[in-house]
């Protein structure tokens, strides 16, 4: 059993991450969620930790965004795009149990005085931002450090708020040259 609460957007989603992991389970209805259910994952990220697995897609992130600047104790989970995809329909629901699975346990807490270890010279210079095949490399480089796919600007900021140390990045950097 996980002892933090999963928050995910939909009763699809949730029933998908019910079939991979034993865990608790709220759905926010997408983004307009109210006060009350902000209240209750207050509360629940104060006294068990929230992990947050949100849909690949822009409205998965605004949500993403939103609750970690109203809760404490967030960890973030990310699914690639290519792993949530299904007939066209981006979602966590589309996910295999495996997937899912891999996901939650890469899941990393997010800091709030982070440690700046990277800067934009590093994306440069590893080819990770301004270069033919960026955009891959760090999809590449998101899967396996377990925080997602961005553009370089969030990139770099989920390198340095998600805990990623400058050995972690080193490993996969040469994993995915």
């Amino acid at each position: 059993m996980i002892k933090e609460v999963i928050v995910v957007e939909g009763k699809d989603d949730i029933t998908a991450v019910k079939m991979a992991v034993d865990a608790e389970v709220i759905a926010t209805n997408g983004f307009g969620y109210g006060n009350r259910l902000i209240k209750t994952l207050k509360s629940l990220s104060e006294r068990r930790g929230v992990i947050i697995l949100t849909d690949p897609d822009y409205e998965g992130e605004r949500i993403r965004r939103d609750l970690s600047k109203k809760l404490t104790n967030v960890k973030h989970a990310f699914l690639p795009q290519g792993k949530a995809l299904k007939k066209g329909d981006i979602g966590v629901e589309n996910a295999t149990k495996e997937d899912i699975l891999e996901a939650i346990s890469k899941s990393r807490p997010e800091f709030i005085q982070a440690e700046i270890l990277f800067t934009k010279e590093d994306l440069v210079e590893f080819g990770l931002s301004g270069g033919e095949g960026a955009k891959e490399k760090r999809e590449k480089l998101g899967v396996i450090l377990g925080i997602g796919y961005c553009n370089s600007k969030q990139f770099l900021n989920r390198l340095n708020n998600l805990g990623v140390s400058r050995e972690e990045f080193i490993k996969a950097i040469e994993r995915v040259m």
